[in-house]
């Protein structure tokens, strides 16, 4: 601690992400990357923009990539919001759009970057429990509140819930901003991108993605929002307030390959959907409790073992996968979805395990 900190500074409870961890040979499940890679067509991009031009600025607006991105959903470029990842368009959303009078509403259980963000921006927020299946009910979130958002699927749990139980929530709250934080959409949930195309596109809906996920970029740090414009002219407010070029020569023109390479997509979502139902099974017959999941990863637990015990035993095994000490989960461990070979590794060592 140093006497220099602003009082802000000594306040926060920094958001503390997956562990990378440095070892020879391991079998990485904890932070939800794509077990496969990027498009080729991605890292060619890349690769074509390795030239004298990098001496240039980049296009503070994104232009391109904002028209890629509107032109595969449907929607208008001046729908499309650009960030260094969708933990930078988040921090502008809350500043720019959740810090209200009223308090910002999220699940209890859920993205613990959100309370960060909280704190560190001076936003007040309320928690909403979810129900005793770690279910999100749209009707708990309907009282009077600064915004409402919320991952779907939701993180940590996995669960998910449809549009129209999305166009609920927006019908109950047409007086504040509902923030929807896809990261996982492609793995099996329903979007609710078609809800912002046309005339009826809603005021009060933001839809936010990310490109290290299902597009595996994780190294490349690209996330963007979709909403109304004027939410976005908010959004851009705020980001040319603070940074107006967070997206290099290579991260823009990497991003346009990869959302123009839809097949990719589907055949690498596909995978992972695949091997997922398949360790659900391998993981029912050896005893634990999975809660339904549309991500790239699942949260279990077994009845007659410690999660923080099993975590450990795994890690000792050379399998890193994710336990959080929070009330309620505590003995749950959130496994991400690899490949059918490091599935198959996972099971062997809990098999060893439970032995």
């Amino acid at each position: 601690m140093s006497r220099f900190w602003s009082p802000v500074v000594q306040t926060l409870t920094p958001y503390v992400p997956g562990e990378q961890p440095q070892m020879q040979r391991l079998v990485k499940l904890n932070t939800n990357e794509s077990p496969y890679g990027p498009s080729p067509k991605v890292l060619a991009a890349i690769n074509s923009q390795t030239n004298d031009d990098l001496r240039l600025y980049p296009d503070p607006e994104g232009a391109a990539l904002k028209q890629a991105i509107a032109k595969l959903h449907g929607l208008n470029p001046n729908q499309v919001f650009l960030g260094n990842g969708s933990d930078e368009v988040l921090a502008h959303v809350f500043v720019g759009l959740l810090k209200q009078n009223k308090p910002v509403h999220f699940p209890d259980i859920t993205y613990s970057f959100y309370p960060v963000y909280c704190k560190l921006f001076g936003i007040e927020y309320q928690t909403i429990p979810l129900g005793n299946d770690f279910e999100i009910n749209t009707s708990d979130f309907s009282k009077p509140n600064g915004g409402v958002i919320f991952p779907n699927p939701n993180a940590p749990t996995g669960r998910s819930i449809t549009r129209s139980e999305i166009e609920k929530l927006l019908a109950k709250n047409k007086d504040s901003v509902v923030v929807i934080d896809e990261a996982y959409v492609d793995y099996g949930t329903e979007s609710c991108i078609p809800l912002l195309r046309g005339i009826s596109c809603p005021e009060n809906l933001l839809v936010v993605h990310t490109l290290s996920k299902s597009r595996a970029l994780a190294g490349l740090r690209v996330g963007f929002a979709l909403g109304h414009p004027t939410l976005i002219e908010g959004l851009e407010r705020v980001k040319n307030s603070f940074n107006s070029y967070p997206l290099g020569r290579l991260a823009q023109a990497g991003a346009i390959a990869a959302i123009e390479d839809q097949a990719h997509l589907e055949a690498t979502s596909a995978k992972v959907i695949q091997t997922r139902t398949k360790l659900v099974e391998q993981l029912h017959a050896l005893g634990f409790d999975t809660l339904p999941s549309t991500a790239n990863f699942i949260f279990t637990r077994h009845p007659k073992h410690s999660g923080a015990k099993m975590y450990q035993a795994l890690r000792d095994r050379g399998i890193i996968v994710r336990h959080f000490k929070s009330a309620r989960i505590e003995e749950f461990l959130r496994i991400t979805i690899g490949t059918d070979e490091q599935s198959g590794e996972l099971i062997a060592a809990l098999k060893e395990i439970l032995s």
